[in-house]
């Protein structure tokens, strides 16, 4: 199988170009090689490649700075996941997608199913679900992979962050009343690929399994629980942590507003692929001490 995988530097796409390398001929693009704010580009890397399967883990992430870089963000994460679609229904080709916790409100007191009304509080959430209608719009096939508070050793991510601050600062003010579940991004990628090759010699398997699915790590926690679990692993190894405060997010507003609830559950992709992730306190662990 030749495999395009698109977005191979980004936190999931990195560890992607190892989880697929192993189902197929793996073409991958970068941010350098692919401009996803040419659509041009993009048909054109497509026909040049000729897939059997096109990955898309692509994304404009910077959800604060989409509130000003609006028609980036919409080109990005709406407009190209759009012809990737429309470029993979033509060559009668799956897509697989990566979209985000941040498409729900946050309202919903329990975990988020796939088939809950959706409402994004933010311009980056707003692209993402439209991204996500687009391709659904085209009738390829297709498995979309929502994900949450997605980190990793590399790139720029809350647990790298913390752990910059943790040297630079005594005390860290943290909001605690967002609640949802970090992801090691190397766990999204093993679940894609897992459930990839169960698709070898099985004709009927985009037929039954195309649709949304919630990809994320078990349990939950806070912004603040996030900080602190972290920072107990890090004390752990000797190295300096500082105190962390929780705060309520009025306390720290930001351009982009988050759901206080973005949880979501992972019965689904247990059902249709018996795959799913081990608490999110676990894998924590094994970035961390690895």
């Amino acid at each position: 199988m030749k495999i395009l995988l698109i977005g191979g530097q980004g936190q999931v796409g990195f560890q992607l170009q190892r989880s697929l390398a192993c189902l197929g001929e793996l073409h991958t693009t970068t941010r350098q090689s692919l401009d996803l704010a040419d659509i041009t580009a993009i048909r054109e890397t497509i026909h040049a490649v000729q897939p059997d399967l096109i990955v898309n883990a692509a994304a404009y992430t910077a959800v604060d700075k989409a509130e000003q870089e609006t028609k980036l963000a919409q080109k990005i994460n709406a407009i190209a996941p759009a012809v990737m679609a429309e470029e993979a229904n033509n060559l009668s080709v799956p897509m697989v997608h990566f979209s985000t916790d941040y498409v729900f409100d946050g309202s919903k007191a329990s975990p988020w199913v796939e088939t809950d009304a959706t409402g994004p509080l933010s311009h980056y959430g707003l692209t993402k679900l439209e991204g996500e209608q687009a391709i659904v719009a085209t009738g390829c096939d297709h498995l979309i992979f929502r994900t949450s508070w997605v980190y990793d050793r590399r790139g720029h991510n809350f647990l790298n962050t913390m752990l910059r601050l943790a040297e630079e600062r005594e005390q860290l003010n943290i909001v605690d009343d967002q609640i949802g579940t970090p992801t090691w991004s190397r766990h999204i990628a093993d679940v894609t690929a897992q459930a990839l090759a169960q698709a070898h010699n099985d004709d009927a398997f985009w037929k039954q399994n195309s649709g949304v699915y919630h990809l994320s790590a078990a349990g939950q926690t806070s912004w603040k629980g996030f900080a602190e679990a972290i920072f107990q692993i890090a004390e752990a190894d000797g190295r300096r942590v500082p105190e962390v405060t929780g705060i309520p997010t009025a306390e720290y507003p930001t351009p982009a507003k988050r759901p206080l609830n973005s949880c979501m559950d992972n019965t689904k992709l247990k059902r249709h692929f018996g795959l799913q992730l081990p608490d999110w306190q676990v894998s924590l662990q094994w970035v961390l001490q690895s």
